[in-house]
């Protein structure tokens, strides 16, 4: 069996030896090398060409993000980064989402944690998927992407969003009810999916959005911000008891399950902490599910890129209510199949799209 060689990238000589300790664990990974820095990181990157790379954000000399930009421009490897709690490690973290990488995982309590243990599972995991990641959307060399504005005055905006304005598309009445919603559902990859596609959504879309992306607490709110910055519609994370509104995007706070009740003729987000789904809280499956037992409503459900099955035994649930419309991310453009695989496994899915039509399909069935 061919091992998966994994180089550790820390400044702290405890924290290299504590995740090379647990990724040696386990029968497919082998870590072939550990760095101190940035710097240091590059090297060794060259020289011993590692199928992953698990690397610290916070580091001297040179830092997580500027190691990973440097490496995703000469030739994209599959990193996952390791990131603190805290606000700035939350942006951080998503600007290296955005930059390249293809997963993050939080360090309990701080850049040495001597409780890393909790999220031992977890890492093992993320490598092993990132290990399969498709890289082929990251793009290499100093090519500038072109220029969305985003909202004025935008804390985040940057030349990185591929968008370049919003869609306009007449599309025809698929069925009777005047009222819609669109649900996303979405995992590994999924910010820099999101950030493709709520970008190109009209600030006058006829519809409200709710959407699960599997993150940890602290992250979600970042998250949402960095979108609405770079967005014509409105993106916020979602607050239990307010009433759902167009143009407004609504994504699960990390920790929480989102799901939808009836409020006289509107619509409200409802936030719980019942037991996760599949491992996951907020859960895509826990989100269909609620939407389906909404009555009189045309709805359009998209499952994009993230590893596992959440969000296809909810759709089996969503296809059983009325004027229903699903897509899946296809393969070519997922950084992992999984999630849409298993939606697609149903054949329920009315449309597969690469990443970059997503936006356009979403419009033409509202």
């Amino acid at each position: 069996m061919t091992k998966i060689k994994v180089l550790v990238v820390d400044d702290s000589a405890f924290m290299r030896k504590l995740i090379s300790d647990f990724l040696s664990e386990h029968p497919e990974l082998e870590v072939i090398g550990t760095a101190r820095n940035g710097e240091d990181a590059i090297k060794k990157w060259k020289a011993l060409k590692p199928d992953v790379i698990t690397l610290d954000v916070e580091m001297p000399v040179l830092n997580g993000l500027e190691t990973l930009k440097a490496i995703m421009q000469e030739k994209p490897t599959p990193v996952v980064m390791l990131s603190s709690t805290t606000r700035e490690g939350a942006d951080t973290t998503l600007h290296a989402i955005q930059a390249g990488a293809v997963d993050f995982i939080t360090k309990p309590s701080g850049s040495i944690s001597i409780d890393l243990h909790k999220i031992k599972a977890d890492l093992i995991e993320k490598v092993r998927s990132a290990s399969k990641a498709n890289l082929s959307g990251i793009k290499t060399g100093t090519k500038k992407q072109p220029d969305f504005p985003g909202k004025p005055n935008a804390p985040f905006a940057d030349p990185i969003p591929k968008g370049k304005g919003s869609i306009r598309y007449q599309a025809t009445q698929q069925h009777g009810n005047t009222k819609k919603l669109i649900c996303i559902g979405t995992s590994t990859g999924g910010p820099r999916a999101l950030q493709q596609v709520l970008t190109l959504l009209p600030k006058d879309i006829d519809a409200p959005i709710l959407v699960v992306q599997h993150m940890p607490a602290g992250f979600t709110k970042s998250l949402a911000n960095r979108l609405d910055s770079l967005s014509q519609i409105t993106v916020k994370e979602a607050e239990d008891g307010e009433l759902i509104k167009k143009g407004v995007a609504y994504i699960a706070p990390g920790g929480l399950h989102l799901e939808v009740k009836e409020v006289g003729t509107s619509l409200a987000i409802s936030l719980g902490t019942s037991e996760p789904r599949n491992g996951h809280r907020p859960s895509v499956d826990v989100m269909f599910e609620s939407i389906s037992k909404i009555r009189n409503i045309d709805k359009v459900a998209v499952i994009m890129t993230g590893m596992g099955s959440d969000g296809a035994k909810g759709l089996v649930q969503l296809k059983k209510s009325e004027a229903v419309k699903a897509i899946a991310e296809s393969k070519n453009t997922s950084v992992v199949f999984g999630m849409p695989k298993s939606a697609i496994a149903t054949h329920l899915v009315d449309e597969v799209a690469d990443l970059e039509n997503i936006a356009e399909s979403i419009m033409k069935y509202i």
